[in-house]
């Protein structure tokens, strides 16, 4: 085991991914969302960065390349787990995210089952832009939550024949209610969109690595 910075960053995003859920253990929103967000980001930052400079530094080893889709998965799937969670299992999250979780655990066994012959499961360009498309969405969720935590306590006790003249306009928006209303629009329906092009792309990646597995799952006649 080498521990060089990118094999070290690898492991610090395996461990960011419990703590996306432990911050709405130890905060209360939005405090939670903002700092799970941040979290979320940097960890996927080093997503990148890791193997960046495994590749500059030539410090690429079987203990990274072991580790780094462990760190991604956990990640989303954790992830996915606390948003599904606190958007009230919604369809339009529940849905993607369950298609999502399922291809992750079905790779991952169909690489576990094949052993050595796994390295016919390359990750793909389409992989990449997948794995860049879950967490671009995720992040985007997080917003969204916190917007909604927002909005939901500045109109809290208001009357909600006066809430909509703010948003429409008509009133003055001492609390900057349109803003965040705005804000929390644009993160929910582009933050569902996303994880919908993500669970796209994560269906058609999954079907491409078991045609490429099917002819190692085969039995063999003669045996």
């Amino acid at each position: 085991m080498n521990w060089n910075i990118p094999n070290i960053l690898t492991l610090l995003r395996l461990l960011a991914a419990p703590g996306v859920a432990i911050m709405f253990l130890y905060f209360a929103r939005p405090w939670a969302d903002w700092f799970a967000l941040v979290l979320f980001v940097g960890a996927a930052i080093t997503d990148y960065v890791d193997g960046y400079l495994a590749r500059a530094w030539k410090q690429e080893s079987k203990f990274g390349a072991m580790l780094d889709p462990i760190a991604d998965k956990a990640m989303v799937i954790i992830a996915l787990l606390v948003i599904t969670g606190f958007s009230g299992m919604n369809p339009l999250i529940l849905l993607p995210a369950t298609i999502i979780i399922f291809r992750e655990t079905f790779v991952s066994g169909l690489r576990e089952f094949l052993g050595d012959t796994a390295g016919t499961l390359k990750v793909t360009n389409l992989a990449k832009w997948k794995t860049t498309a879950q967490m671009v969405a995720i992040a985007v969720l997080f917003a969204k939550g916190a917007f909604e935590h927002y909005l939901g306590m500045e109109t809290f006790g208001m009357d909600p024949a006066i809430v909509d003249a703010i948003l429409a306009g008509t009133e003055e928006d001492v609390f900057g209610l349109r803003w965040k209303a705005a804000g929390w629009e644009a993160s929910f329906y582009g933050g569902i969109a996303l994880l919908w092009v993500a669970a796209v792309l994560t269906l058609i990646t999954g079907f491409d690595y078991l045609r490429k597995a099917m002819p190692h799952l085969r039995e063999d006649k003669n045996g």
